[in-house]
C-alpha cells in the first residue's frame, strides 16, 4: 500500500466474523489462528500455515508430510495442464497470465485436493510464464520437494540452497493470509454467491494485480536502484516529494506503525547475509526506508507512513533469484493458502455479502 492506496481507500466495515487472522493496526500485530506472526515466520514452512489455516492447528510430521504430497500431486497435475491452457499463458503481463490459467481449472467444493489443486497451480502457472518469458521451457515439478522449494526450481532453474529455501518459505508464511484485505474480500465475496472455488480465486488475483494492492514490490527495487547509494537517500527522496511522486513501499492502510511482516522479512534477509547469500541491497534499503521515513514525518505529520511489507519483500525474493516481474505472482504464490482459508469459511457461514452503500447523486424533481 502506498500513499495514493491511503487517500483512496474506502472503510466499510465490519463485513463478517473470521478466526483466521487478526490486523492490529495500532500495535503492529499479525495475528494467524491465534499465534503472532513473530512466532510462526522463520519456524514453519508453507505446508505448516496451510494446516493451520486450513484445519486450525499446526500439524504433526505426519499430517505435514501428507500436505507436502497432496501440494506436490497438484504441481504435476498442474503441469501437465500447460498444454492444454491454449494462449494463456502467453500473455505479456504475469498476472494477466495466472488469471487466464487458473480460470481453466475445474473443482469440486468439498473435495480433499480441492485446496491443494488450486495451490499447486497458481506455483506452477507463475512458475511456467516466467520461464517462457526468459525464452525458456517450463520445468517439470520435483515431487520431493518442499512447495517453496520446487516453486523456485520451477523458476530459476535449480535447486535453492537451504539458507534460500528457508527465506522463501518465511515470505510465503508471512504473506499466506492478512484480514480483510481487498484480494480476500473479493474472494469472500465471490465465494458467499454460492459460486465455486475457482471463481472466488480468480476473483483474488485480479484484484491482487491492482498496484494499490500486490503490486508494489517492484517499484520499490526500481526505487533503490535509483538511489543507488546510502548517500544519495535524502536527495532522492526530497526530490521525489517535490515532484508529487509517492515513495514505494512506504504507508499502509491499516498499520500506524511499522508493518510487522516488514519486520519478519528483515531479519529473514539478515538471516539470508550470515548464511553467506549476498543481497546487495539490504544496507541501501534500511538506509532509505530510515530516510523516507524521518522526510515523510516531517512533510505529514498528521500520517503515520512507515515501511510496509512490500518495501523488504522486494529485497528477499531479489535475493532468492526471482525477477521482479514475477513479484506479484510470487505473492499470490503464497497468498492463495489465504483465500482458499477464506473461501471454506465463508461457505461454512453460508451467508452472501452483501454491503450497503451511501447515494451522493442528485435529487431530481418528478419528470411529469
Amino acid at each position: 500500500m502506498n500513499q495514493t492506496g491511503l487517500a483512496n481507500s474506502l472503510d466499510v466495515g465490519v463485513i463478517t466474523d473470521t478466526a483466521l487472522s487478526e490486523v492490529d493496526g495500532e500495535r503492529g500485530r499479525l495475528v494467524i489462528r491465534g499465534y503472532e506472526l513473530e512466532d510462526l515466520a522463520g519456524r514453519i514452512g508453507f505446508e505448516d500455515v496451510i494446516a493451520l489455516l486450513w484445519d486450525g492447528s499446526l500439524p504433526d510430521a505426519a499430517a505435514r508430510e501428507s500436505i507436502r504430497q497432496a501440494l506436490a500431486r497438484s504441481r504435476t497435475r498442474a503441469y501437465e495442464r500447460l498444454a492444454s491452457l491454449g494462449d494463456a499463458l502467453a500473455r505479456g503481463d504475469a498476472m494477466d497470465a495466472l488469471r487466464a490459467s487458473v480460470a481453466h481449472l475445474v473443482t469440486n467444493a468439498g473435495e480433499a485436493d480441492e485446496g491443494p489443486m488450486l495451490v499447486g497451480a497458481v506455483a506452477v502457472f507463475a512458475a511456467a510464464w516466467s520461464r517462457r518469458a526468459a525464452g525458456l521451457e517450463p520445468l517439470a515439478p520435483d515431487p520431493t520437494l518442499t512447495h517453496s522449494a520446487d516453486y523456485l526450481r520451477m523458476m530459476i532453474g535449480r535447486p535453492a540452497s537451504d539458507a534460500v529455501d528457508r527465506a522463501l518459505g518465511t515470505y510465503l508464511v508471512t504473506i499466506a493470509d492478512h484480514g480483510m484485505n481487498a484480494s480476500t474480500f473479493a474472494a469472500r465475496v465471490v465465494a458467499s454467491t454460492g459460486s465455486d472455488a475457482v471463481s472466488a480465486i480468480v476473483a483474488g488475483i485480479g484484484a491482487l494485480k491492482g498496484p494499490l494492492h500486490g503490486g508494489a514490490p517492484g517499484p520499490v527495487l526500481d526505487m533503490l536502484d535509483a538511489v543507488g547509494s546510502p548517500d544519495r537517500a535524502d536527495a532522492w527522496i526530497e526530490g521525489e516529494l517535490s515532484a508529487g511522486r509517492r515513495i514505494m513501499g512506504m504507508g499502509h492502510r491499516i498499520y500506524r506503525v511499522r508493518d510487522p511482516r516488514a519486520a519478519v522479512l528483515e531479519k529473514a534477509i539478515v538471516e539470508l547475509e550470515r548464511a553467506g547469500v549476498a543481497t546487495g541491497k539490504l544496507a541501501l534499503a534500511r538506509a532509505v526506508e530510515q530516510t523516507a521515513e524521518r522526510v515523510l514525518a516531517a512533510r505529514h505529520p498528521e500520517r503515520s507512513l512507515r515501511a510496509n511489507v512490500e518495501f523488504y519483500t522486494a529485497v528477499l525474493l531479489d535475493a532468492a533469484g526471482i525477477a521482479r516481474r514475477i513479484f506479484s505472482p510470487t505473492f499470490a504464490v503464497g497468498r492463495v493458502a489465504g483465500w482458499y482459508a477464506h473461501v471454506r469459511e465463508q461457505r461454512a457461514i453460508g451467508r452472501l455479502i452483501r454491503p450497503g452503500s451511501r447515494y451522493v447523486g442528485p435529487r431530481r424533481n418528478d419528470p411529469s
